[in-house]
């Protein structure tokens, strides 16, 4: 990845397009690190060892960050330091009340393009994920499980489905993290069969309803677990 001396050439043709070119991978990267949970909850760092991690420049990890403190996906405190926002009981429940009203919609829209062509990637993608839980390896779940739901979601076309999936899942990623570190792998159950059955039978219903069922499982088990509880309880 290396520095940014050859972006600081003024006049240089192309230069502008680069520079945008590297907001854009910073940008992808840190949502990439909160997506599978490699920026940890509770846990502060400043923007400079934040730049350091992703070898570039401390400018555009500045501008991404404050992108993404816009979308509730990070805080920064007082001192400059940047954190993931806490999870607290009611934002976790609007968290998921946000998915179960933008997930299966997107994912009943992407059916028609997506078709029976789409069903040997996700199986691949799913054959990943049966093979992470075995392993107990957390980020690649993570990961895996990420791209399963985005290549049905992504289907559908819809920039603005997507921008606030993506949100959601950005605001989402560390918290979950953070449960699959202390519960481990072994409690999850993979329930994507079931929206692959769906899309091989094409019936946006059924798929609708497969993935509320993926993101309602274990919910009712993880929040009271892991959630802090209220100050008089």
């Amino acid at each position: 990845m290396g520095n940014e001396s050859e972006f600081r050439r003024l006049g240089e043709p192309g230069e502008a397009a680069m520079r945008t070119t590297l907001r854009a991978r910073v940008h992808d990267d840190i949502c990439r690190a909160l997506i599978t949970g490699r920026i940890v909850p509770g846990r502060g760092i400043t923007l400079r060892g934040l730049a350091q991690q992703l070898g570039v420049s401390p400018m555009p990890v500045r501008e991404a960050v404050h992108q993404l403190a816009a979308e509730r996906a990070l805080s920064i405190g007082p001192t400059g330091r940047i954190h993931v926002p806490e999870m607290t009981p009611g934002r976790f429940n609007d968290l998921i009340r946000a998915r179960l009203l933008l997930e299966p919609e997107a994912a009943r829209m992407a059916l028609p393009k997506l078709g029976r062509s789409g069903v040997p990637e996700l199986r691949s993608i799913d054959d990943g994920i049966n093979q992470s839980l075995v392993d107990g390896d957390v980020e690649a779940y993570m990961r895996l499980n990420h791209a399963f739901h985005f290549h049905i979601y992504r289907a559908a076309g819809s920039e603005v489905f997507i921008g606030l999936i993506e949100s959601v899942w950005l605001q989402f990623g560390p918290f979950m993290r953070t449960v699959y570190g202390r519960l481990g792998t072994a409690s999850l159950i993979d329930q994507h069969e079931l929206a692959i059955a769906a899309i091989a039978a094409g019936d946006p219903l059924a798929l609708g309803a497969a993935i509320s069922r993926d993101i309602t499982d274990g919910m009712d088990v993880i929040g009271p677990e892991i959630l802090p509880m209220p100050a008089s309880a």
